[in-house]
């Protein structure tokens, strides 16, 4: 192992962390990382600059991310470029989520849980019984049980 490369180890911790939870020393690790390894360091701003996009809505967000984009095509960093690329091919539903607040998270937890219900219903005689077990489960459908007042 070169001396480098042993210097750099103790700086993946420092390139994790968001900038404000920073210790001293980790500071003072992704100080020496901006003097020494400029391909990394830009790697380590394109990630904070993609993270402050995400984390706020809205028509800035949006411009931000164009922006971002555009910065991690030139980069020449592969592993960005590709996200550019990706992020360009999804960016009808990324504009909806970031100003509409759109997400597909609900269908597919539902997706997911009747996933898990069909493997709880194997064996079951009839596809009803998965059918009211689904129904059951989510909530939709509420019989009145003998004896209680319906909510």
């Amino acid at each position: 192992m070169t001396a480098h490369a042993r210097e750099l180890k103790g700086t993946r911790y420092a390139l994790w962390r968001n900038p404000e939870d920073l210790t001293a020393n980790q500071s003072a690790k992704l100080a020496w990382v901006a003097k020494v390894n400029g391909r990394l360091y830009r790697a380590y701003l394109l990630k904070e600059q993609l993270r402050m996009a995400l984390r706020i809505k809205g028509p800035l967000a949006m411009a931000m991310l164009e922006d971002w984009c555009a910065w991690a095509q030139r980069s020449r960093i592969p592993a960005f470029v590709e996200l550019g690329r990706r992020l360009r091919r999804h960016w009808p539903g990324i504009e909806a989520a970031m100003e509409h607040g759109l997400s597909n998270g609900l269908i597919e937890s539902t997706n997911t849980k009747l996933r898990v219900l069909t493997r709880v219903a194997y064996g079951f005689r009839k596809p009803e019984h998965l059918i009211a077990l689904a129904l059951l489960d989510r909530g939709g459908y509420r019989p009145a049980l003998p004896g209680r007042q319906p909510s």
